[in-house]
């Protein structure tokens, strides 16, 4: 394998649609990306087309849920027999239980709980294990997904006439995640370890026309939702040796619309 050893990134739910972004940005610049989900079947696909229009070989798929610590070790040991190092880590995983999504009135303590414990948990779970690897090879890059639900108020008229709401269990997650990276950016920067978070605002989806109008009409940028390349180029930043001397720090990519 042609391998560049300071190059080799994890992305985490890198089958979704900002997952995938992610990944063919980073294999597009010569990373070797290993790309962690849950998803076999999409995984693997994503993986091989990937690797097929970047000519990139270095891309693999490999199953791991981040809320289990046996599969995160395996996940490890997988990236250290192969590649030696693992140089970043991109926390982009959505877990969530089947009751997500709720209004606030019907969410239950114990899907409350249950959802904060898999999201955020995970990113935890995950975050320990990979950073214990890179506090002996003193370096690392940590980049943990938050968003703008995570520190601004949501506007809830803007969900009217669909079935969609702002799930209040995301409001704590993204809030828990931005404040857990400025934690992890104090404590492991004398590893030569950087953590910083990524806040997008709303990426367009294939939600309801409505919906779309609406948020659009609150972006100054464009009056228009974010795209996933929106999003990959302060991932490249941050992944890159321009942001060395970054940490701690939640990089806000919503076109203005929490201004």
């Amino acid at each position: 394998m042609n391998i560049v050893k300071e190059n080799v990134v994890i992305i985490t739910g890198g089958s979704g649609l900002l997952g995938k972004a992610f990944s063919l940005a980073c294999a597009d610049k010569g990373y070797s990306v290993i790309i962690a989900d849950i998803n076999d079947e999409m995984g693997t696909k994503t993986a091989n087309e990937i690797a097929e229009t970047t000519g990139n070989v270095n891309i693999s798929y490999q199953h791991c849920d981040i809320t289990n610590s046996t599969e995160v070790k395996e996940l490890i040991d997988y990236c250290k027999n192969e590649f030696g190092t693992i140089s970043a880590l991109v926390n982009n995983a959505y877990p969530r239980n089947k009751n997500f999504g709720k209004i606030f009135e019907e969410v239950t303590y114990e899907d409350f709980c249950e959802n904060v414990c898999m999201h955020m948990g995970g990113y935890f779970n995950i975050t320990k294990w990979v950073a214990r690897e890179m506090m002996i090879q003193k370096s690392g890059n940590i980049i943990n997904m938050g968003s703008i639900y995570g520190f601004a108020a949501p506007r809830f008229e803007i969900y009217d006439g669909t079935s969609m709401t702002m799930a209040v269990e995301y409001a704590a997650i993204k809030g828990g995640i931005i404040n857990l990276t400025k934690y992890l950016a104090s404590y492991l920067g004398k590893y030569n370890i950087r953590v910083n978070a990524i806040s997008p605002g709303g990426i367009e989806d294939r939600q309801p026309s409505s919906f779309i109008k609406e948020y659009s009409s609150n972006v100054f940028l464009g009056g228009r939702m974010a795209r996933t390349d929106d999003i990959t180029g302060v991932l490249l930043f941050l992944l890159s040796d321009q942001s060395r001397y970054i940490t701690g720090q939640n990089i806000i990519v919503d076109g203005g619309w929490t201004l």
